[in-house]
């Protein structure tokens, strides 16, 4: 007889569950006990392999996510100010019936997608997503990848031949680590999914290493570093090519490693070689000698990575950053080798596997700025602009997926215009926030807790090879549906109505057995493992599958099996940066707060509790000058708009630079979130430019933002 749901199961003995929590990148494991259909503890697993008991704060976020009482349940649809709820076949039905009445009358380019961050961290909707989406035929597709990391697989798809060929650090085996614009003892890694980093740097400073900081504000990580330099925000590519000249000046490159599979070695050191450690001081405000050593200690390590981040990603020069990280590892012979810049192998693989899509650059531009698009998404920085700039292709509807673009894309001011004017809108999602509360009709999927996961994602950038199925810890309640489920309907729908084929609908877990049997452990590889999905199961606490190993060239995709060290669109980019205008007011940088990560995790008590984290960061010099007094009322200007907000002044942040976290600003009308409502901070993203991109990615600009302070009126 098959053991009870644990919602269903009546036991005065508490029940164990292992999963993994998805809550960020870390992949941690998870020990969540149950008893009688509620949760009694979450904490670390401590024999998963990976995180080894290691959990953050925000892991109790998944018991409140469950828990809450705002969370929606059933379709619900919105009449004037109201929200009333209807079965699922209504809401299915009036969804598909509006985006084809909308895609007749204005072509299926006035329909558009937009996918917030979460949707990576929900297998369902990564796997079945494009049950739905394929029936719109739309290339105005957007997802916060352009507001967070587009340029890493920019050059992942450019140098490697695949966008999510982006190489990580070695961490565990590494001796020196020059982290640029980076915070992982916040963040528990990004690009980088990595566990307890600060046992992890503690066993690094063990065996000897150095972890060296580059930010414009003293981290939480900077706090645990040998070293920290701070930076002008929007300079660290004159730092990072000023290094690379550095290495080669001083004959201190070791490529020998790559001989055969490098094109255009001598083609990129040329392009960079007018930006000396002389012009980076004056860039940068790093000093030149300091630059050398920098260089030098990196080319003498025995095992050593440049690792960039949020900070060098969505910035005017993001590209030229990741592209200038990625000769670094090469010049100092790190890139693919121990303790450097390796590449994972995950057991369901998304870059050599059958269904691996390697990305395409500029195959279309949006409508109205001409802006490329990336893999088949364009930046989110046009998406108000091209709902509100009339003409053929205009967006007239809209559907969102576990995202809040008004506050996580810029300008969210401007954007929230556009979506009071589109003809219709649908939302994937379980609450009513900044953003769904425009929509038509909301269709919430089930919680974490009621469905199981296996993280497809982010087990790329893993800094070890493993695996983890999470089976559900509770059955859903009747009338809910799994968001993969949600897709599927609806994508069945649109084909009825249609007249087309609606694609064939495996379950994830069909779809994760075949992508294990075809990955590199699977039983078709021939690898001595097997792995399959019953073996899988069996392994609650999840499996080792090792440390990274060299794999080059193999693993390239480019079609000579090559590195392409100066890919022609960055070598013309170049000039962009040389032309750079100086700014001459205060620069704006976001932060990252370990219990925090996107703006729905404000909803929850115990992540929220005690000091606001909501101020703007001034240094004590710039407080002096513009006559301004610590916790007062700031006003916080930029072109777009303007915020007021707390002021904290701390000397743990560079002169002439401030500081607010991402995804707060929870006081606009009609969101149902009590308590975000009651800590509702500010938006940075109410100032942000969405004319401000990196033209070369697209990607949107959210660090180096011009603005004014001045003392707010009371």
């Amino acid at each position: 007889m098959p053991t009870l749901p644990n919602s269903l199961a009546d036991s005065s003995n508490p029940e164990t569950h292992y999963r993994v929590c998805h809550l960020c990148e870390a992949l941690c494991g998870l020990e969540i006990k149950v008893d009688k259909g509620k949760v009694i503890s979450i904490k670390g697993d401590k024999e998963d392999p990976f995180s080894q008991g290691h959990v953050c704060p925000k892991a109790v976020a998944i018991q409140d996510i469950h828990e809450d009482p705002d969370r929606i349940e059933k379709p619900i649809r919105r009449v004037g100010s109201e929200w009333q709820e209807i079965e699922w076949e209504e809401a299915f039905e009036i969804v598909t019936t509006e985006l084809i009445r909308i895609r007749e009358k204005n072509g299926p380019n006035s329909t558009a997608i937009y996918l917030g961050n979460p949707s990576i961290h929900n297998w369902g909707m990564t796997t079945h997503a494009p049950h739905f989406f394929s029936h719109l035929k739309t290339r105005n597709r957007y997802s916060a990848t352009s507001v967070d990391q587009l340029p890493h697989h920019l050059i992942g798809y450019w140098m490697y031949g695949h966008q999510l060929l982006v190489p990580i650090p070695d961490i565990d085996r590494t001796q020196y680590m020059l982290v640029i614009g980076g915070n992982p003892m916040a963040s528990n890694g990004s690009i980088m999914s990595v566990p307890n980093f600060r046992g992890r740097l503690k066993a690094l400073k063990a065996r000897g290493g150095k972890l060296v900081v580059i930010d414009p504000r003293f981290t939480e990580t900077a706090e645990v570093a040998d070293e920290h330099c701070f930076i002008k925000p929007g300079s660290d590519a004159y730092f990072l090519f000023a290094l690379l000249n550095t290495l080669i000046d001083e004959k201190l490159t070791k490529i020998e490693a790559y001989q055969g599979f490098l094109v255009d070695w001598d083609v990129a050191v040329s392009a960079i070689s007018n930006f000396t450690p002389e012009l980076a001081e004056s860039k940068t405000g790093i000093s030149a000698e300091k630059i050398k050593t920098i260089a030098r200690d990196l080319a003498a390590a025995d095992g050593a990575v440049c690792y960039g981040r949020l900070g060098v990603s969505v910035q005017k020069y993001g590209a030229l950053c990741h592209w200038a990280i990625q000769l670094i590892n090469i010049a100092t012979g790190n890139l693919d080798s121990e303790g450097g810049s390796m590449f994972n192998l995950p057991a369901v693989d998304l870059v050599a596997g059958p269904n691996n899509k390697p990305g395409h650059y500029n195959v279309w531009q949006s409508r109205v700025r001409g802006l490329p698009e990336f893999g088949g998404e364009l930046p989110v920085a046009v998406l108000a602009e091209e709902i509100l700039t009339e003409g053929e292709g205009q967006i007239k509807a809209l559907v969102t997926g576990a995202g809040n673009p008004v506050l996580s894309t810029p300008n969210g001011v401007q954007l929230e215009k556009g979506l009071k004017q589109l003809e219709f809108m649908v939302s994937i999602d379980f609450y009513i926030n900044e953003t769904t509360k425009y929509a038509d009709i909301i269709l919430p999927p089930t919680s974490p807790l009621e469905h199981d996961h296996y993280d497809l994602a982010l087990n790329v950038f893993a800094v070890h090879n493993v695996a983890k199925y999470s089976p559900a810890v509770f059955s859903k309640s009747d009338g809910t549906m799994h968001d993969w489920e949600i897709f599927t309907r609806l994508g069945e729908k649109m084909a009825e109505k249609l007249g087309t084929t609606p694609r064939p609908s495996f379950t994830p877990t069909q779809i994760l057995e075949m992508g294990l049997q075809m990955g590199p452990y699977g039983k078709m590889s021939g690898h001595k493992e097997e792995l399959c999905f019953d073996k899988l199961v069996n392994e609650p606490h999840g499996l080792d599958l090792g440390l990274m190993e060299s794999c080059l060239p193999s693993r390239l995709r480019n079609e000579d099996k090559k590195i392409q060290c100066a890919p022609a669109p960055l070598i013309a980019d170049l000039q962009r940066m040389l032309d750079q205008q100086s700014t001459t007011g205060l620069l704006l940088i976001g932060r990252r707060h370990v219990r925090s990560n996107n703006s729905w995790m404000h909803n929850y008590k115990r992540l929220v509790k005690g000091k606001s984290r909501c101020q703007l960061m001034m240094h004590p010099e710039d407080v002096e000058r513009l006559g301004l007094q610590n916790c007062s009322s700031v006003r916080v200007s930029s072109r777009v708009g303007e915020v007021v907000a707390e002021l904290e002044v701390t000397d743990a942040i560079m002169p002439g630079v401030v500081s607010l976290p991402h995804g707060w600003g929870h006081h606009r009308k009609g969101v149902k979130a009590k308590i975000a409502s009651e800590h509702a901070g500010v938006s940075a993203n109410d100032l942000t430019d969405e004319m401000d991109v990196d033209m070369l990615s697209g990607n949107a600009v959210l660090n180096g933002v011009e603005v004014r302070v001045s003392a707010a009126e009371i």
